[in-house]
């Protein structure tokens, strides 16, 4: 086995709680603007999460629920129009500082920079809602800390394809066995998986029910010191907030 060089992680609903009360809010602000009646609940945009991708789940709400929606324009386009305007309500929430890193996530960000690890994250979201996220939580000067980011339509196939991972692998230059992935729901672990990355997950309340198999182990939250996390599939061997040793414990498995 080798020894552990680098953590790579998914942003939504990983690093930080953005669909119910990110995404999905923005999604209805750009829907008022533009004239549509459209308003996605917390439990219907749970049924869009089934894609990866703020076009790809326009595209299959109308598909799905809106058959007789008569477009004067090429869907795609209408898609990509639509989804420009949800960025720009998204990025003013998280300019605002409404939605905070989940507990846990910036100490280990923290602790795994001074013990040398190299980051990466790998993301079906925009390269702006990235770069945003961590400037309102970590600071302009966590963007650095992050080797790469691979976010957005830089790889063609979206999760739960692993060509995310493996064009961030790629541009790292290290084999998957020197790393450990961070996700939270079934599409991303099925991409992680596939590119043969030990994986770690922190559920959410959208995906909780989720079929892991093949985790390393499935734990409600990275826990903090005095709030440990509550550990749902797999063996925490002893810990109870993630921090490096436990990590190179899990990946030394």
């Amino acid at each position: 086995m080798s020894k552990l060089e680098a953590l790579i992680f998914d942003v939504d609903g990983t690093l930080a709680d953005t669909e119910r009360d990110g995404h999905r809010v923005a999604f209805n602000e750009a829907f008022k603007e533009a004239g549509l009646d459209w308003d996605w609940t917390v439990e219907l945009y749970g049924e869009l999460l089934q894609v990866t991708g703020g076009k790809e789940r326009i595209r299959l709400y109308i598909e799905k629920f809106l058959k007789n929606f008569d477009l004067d324009e090429d869907i795609t386009e209408f898609a990509a129009r639509l989804h420009k305007r949800k960025t720009h309500f998204y990025l003013e929430l998280l300019q605002s500082g409404a939605i905070p890193l989940r507990p846990g996530v910036e100490r280990l960000i923290n602790e795994a920079r001074e013990a040398g690890l190299r980051l990466a994250i790998a993301t079906t979201t925009t390269p702006a809602n990235v770069t945003y996220l961590l400037s309102s939580t970590l600071g302009k000067e966590s963007i650095d800390w992050f080797e790469v980011i691979a976010a957005g339509d830089i790889v063609p196939a979206k999760k739960p394809a692993p060509d995310i991972y493996d064009w961030a692998l790629e541009q790292m230059k290290l084999s998957p066995d020197a790393c450990l992935a961070f996700e939270d729901s079934l599409n991303g672990i099925k991409s992680s998986l596939g590119a043969n990355l030990k994986t770690i997950i922190t559920v959410n309340g959208y995906t909780r029910d989720d079929d892991f198999s093949g985790a390393a182990i499935v734990l409600d939250q990275y826990g903090e010191p005095q709030a440990p996390f509550k550990v749902l599939e797999g063996d925490a061997c002893g810990f109870e907030h993630v921090n490096v040793e436990m990590l190179n414990t899990l990946h030394g498995q």
